[in-house]
């Protein structure tokens, strides 16, 4: 399980779980993305269908038969279905959750795989993606609670990097906290200009925070991503030079996100300390 994770709005973690899950569909791997954000975003770039039910409700009651009623199938093809979000999931994203609160998603989808006799045909999902509101709240906490690996998400800007800062600092608290299975996945830069020395310069300051935990393959910035977006379409499916430079890299990430399952510990390198002082430090 997977979570994407930015504590800075619009540096584009829904588009990295949209461009995961179509790489998935591509290669016939059966997937659950869960959309913890109140937008709700994913849930609509996927054209989900309509449902009796929401993560709102999972919340409230993680009973396995309510996660079902939650569950959609996406538009964009078999093997790829929705937990869906809605705007009300944002009752549940209390600023300081006890560990029952943080526990719920997670307690929910052990459920729904563990099942109860019934649906006995049914394939469980090899992949399950968590794309986490901008905020550290119960949602993102309860998100992180559940995953196994987080995809911590930033663009090249100032405030994005102090961002990604707080988000891998929300990751080593949560997997000290109530998730020891939990680890960083590794930095994915999107929305990259090529000869831009400001873009080359955050980059920099990245890789001197992280290190090798920031991913060599980095999301170019391409208006064909949100082209596809708007259409509901896979990125994989959008024909264009932009399309399919972007659906490359989500192939290479899906790749490397398989293969850290397979293996008790990820393939990241080990987990960079922190600066306690400079421009982003406490």
């Amino acid at each position: 399980m997977v979570a994407t994770l930015s504590l800075k709005g619009g540096v584009g973690k829904t588009t990295v779980a949209l461009g995961l899950a179509g790489a998935a569909l591509q290669c016939g791997v059966r997937t659950l993305v869960v959309d913890l954000d109140p937008q709700a975003n994913a849930t609509v770039a996927l054209d989900a269908r309509p449902t009796t039910a929401t993560v709102a409700d999972v919340l409230d009651e993680p009973r396995r038969s309510v996660v079902r009623s939650a569950i959609a199938p996406s538009g964009w093809g078999d093997g790829l279905d929705v937990l869906v979000g809605d705007e009300q999931t944002e009752r549940h994203n209390h600023p300081d959750p006890g560990a029952k609160q943080r526990g719920r998603l997670a307690r929910a989808l052990e459920r729904l795989e563990a099942g109860d006799g019934e649906d006995l045909d049914d394939d469980p999902y090899r992949l399950v993606l968590v794309d986490c509101p901008p905020s550290l709240g119960q949602l993102t906490r309860g998100g992180l609670a559940a995953a196994h690996r987080a995809v911590l998400v930033t663009d090249p800007t100032i405030f994005a990097v102090a961002g990604v800062q707080r988000a891998f600092e929300a990751v080593e608290v949560e997997r000290e906290r109530s998730n020891p299975n939990l680890e960083p996945f590794g930095v994915l830069v999107n929305r990259v200009r090529l000869r831009s020395s400001e873009h080359d310069f955050r980059i920099g300051e990245l890789r001197e925070l992280f290190g090798a935990l920031v991913l060599g393959h980095m999301l170019p910035d391409r208006t064909a991503i949100q082209q596809a977006q708007g259409a509901c379409l896979p990125i994989q499916r959008w024909d264009t030079p932009g399309a399919r430079e972007a659906a490359q890299v989500f192939s290479a990430l899906l790749g490397r996100v398989l293969r850290s399952a397979r293996s008790r510990r990820p393939e990241a390198a080990e987990r960079p300390a922190l600066p306690t002082n400079g421009p982003f430090g406490q």
